[in-house]
């Protein structure tokens, strides 16, 4: 006998609950960035509850200030040195159908907890996958799916990141603190094009100031893990282990292979200024299971939201390179 909707709820619930909600791990357990900045929460999550755009404030110069002796007439004006990025809310979703026929052939509670659970995954892994292949896209403001890293590493002085060109802000010494920092000639990985691709996004020498994760690829990971281990100087993040991504550290920053990076580029991000936004009701929200009958299809309907973007916050804390090998 087929599963009311009651019934679906109630199965659905235990999925979700089952094996101290080992479920969740779904969602991030296939792209080392996902697990580390919105799993582990390891850079910016931002939860908002509405709004046409997602705000997030700049601090680019420092106010008036100096030396001063008896004789001075001190400053009060308050210098401009906040400005906004503004990210559009995008979405995604993942959807599970379980047709009639279906339950008909998987007959018994086993059977019927057991297809719940399959298409709950696939729902699952599909919302994660659609998230992970973007997160290294060129995505500009307007496109549907989520503003990538290469979008905050890549692009022109005149296009608008964040709706925010590069040309737009100028610091009082005449830095540009939205430029894209980035590489773009054809070289071998070593670590010194890594330590290179660090310095050029360093902010300051103190805590946060520099690069504290490098994403790449797997065949650009391995020669990297090669060189450290000739030269015995191999370290692993334990935690980042344990989540089940090949990593390793170096001079105290995590570098990892991430499927979903395009081949030849490595990206070094400061996560203390980029990392997620996301609606208080699109973290992963699941609607209520639906009877398709009345649209004329024998099966029942559920799915998987995320809305949200990926932000930053000081553009020029992150650096990408490309054309490596």
């Amino acid at each position: 006998m087929a599963l009311t909707l009651t019934e679906l709820e109630a199965t659905t619930k235990d999925y979700f609950l089952a094996d101290n909600r080992k479920a969740i791990d779904i969602y991030f357990n296939d792209s080392f960035y996902m697990d580390y900045s919105m799993n582990k929460k390891k850079a910016i999550l931002k939860r908002y509850p509405g709004g046409k755009k997602i705000k997030c404030h700049l601090n680019y110069d420092g106010q008036e200030g100096g030396f001063y002796d008896k004789n001075s007439t001190l400053s009060s004006d308050d210098k401009e040195s906040v400005n906004a990025a503004f990210f559009s809310t995008k979405h995604a979703y993942g959807n599970a159908t379980i047709h009639r026929n279906d339950e008909l052939e998987n007959a018994g509670a086993y059977a019927e907890v057991e297809l719940v659970a399959t298409k709950l995954e696939g729902a699952q892994k599909t919302c994660r996958k659609k998230i992970a292949q973007q997160i290294y896209a060129n995505n500009g403001d307007g496109a549907k799916e989520i503003t990538g890293i290469k979008a905050m590493c890549f692009g022109a002085a005149a296009t608008a990141y964040g709706e925010i060109a590069e040309n737009d802000l100028a610091s009082a010494d005449g830095t540009k603190p939205w430029k894209a920092v980035n590489t773009t000639a054809a070289a071998a990985i070593s670590l010194s094009a890594i330590r290179t691709l660090k310095s050029s996004a360093k902010i300051s020498d103190g805590p946060n100031g520099k690069p504290n994760v490098g994403l790449t690829t797997e065949a650009l990971f391995n020669i990297v893990s090669s060189i450290l281990q000739n030269q015995q100087r191999f370290t692993q993040d334990s935690e980042t282990v344990k989540a089940g991504f090949t990593n390793l550290v170096f001079e105290g920053m995590i570098i990892a292979a991430d499927d979903y990076c395009p081949t030849g580029y490595l990206y070094l991000l400061n996560t203390a200024y980029c990392g997620w936004a996301i609606h208080t009701q699109g973290f992963f929200a699941r609607t209520q299971w639906a009877d398709l009958l009345p649209t004329g299809t024998p099966a029942k309907s559920l799915k998987i939201f995320w809305d949200g973007n990926h932000i930053c916050t000081n553009r020029k804390a992150h650096a990408g390179q490309s054309g490596l090998t």
